[in-house]
């Protein structure tokens, strides 16, 4: 009987779940790193299970090789050229590349292009929304980034900065 009862109650969370529907310019915007413009298209709040990103990597700007502990991504580019370092492997990413990375895969994205590349990011488990909220305020609040600042925060959200960012 109390199986049953539990099932019920699953039921009615599904039942009561909503569906997220974001049409074009909707979404919360942050600015991350070198100004670079990211769009939430669900997070954490919506889901339990992936939050996604519609992400703008500025021409000649990188994100530095770094390697995820806990999260999995996944990324397909819509626009610009980009370089891919994925563990040994390097990939020229068009419009139209997937690219999945599970945790412990150090990885950088390099815009190879001389126009901004644009690209869904998925991110597994969700939270690391809260990644970008925070990091917004350390770029944002005027003078060079804090690097020890950064460093703690990505150590925060078990992701090892290997190498420098870099800003176009």
């Amino acid at each position: 009987m109390m199986a049953t009862l539990a099932h019920v109650e699953l039921w009615r969370k599904r039942m009561s779940a909503k569906a997220v529907i974001r049409m074009p310019g909707e979404g919360k915007k942050v600015l991350t790193l070198a100004g670079r413009p990211m769009t939430f298209l669900v997070t954490g709040e919506d889901t339990k299970h992936t939050s996604m990103f519609d992400c703008v990597l500025p021409s000649g700007s990188s994100v530095g090789l770094h390697v995820h502990r806990v999260h999995e991504e996944a990324f397909y580019m819509l626009e610009g050229e980009c370089e891919w370092q994925v563990g040994s492997q390097l990939v020229r990413a068009r419009p139209g590349t997937f690219v999945f990375i599970p945790p412990g895969v150090p990885h950088n994205i390099t815009n190879a292009s001389d126009r901004p590349a644009r690209m869904l990011l998925t991110i597994s488990p969700p939270g690391y929304e809260h990644f970008f909220e925070e990091l917004e305020k350390l770029v944002t609040r005027g003078g060079p980034p804090d690097a020890n600042g950064i460093a703690e925060l990505t150590n925060r959200y078990d992701t090892e900065q290997l190498s420098a960012p870099k800003a176009n």
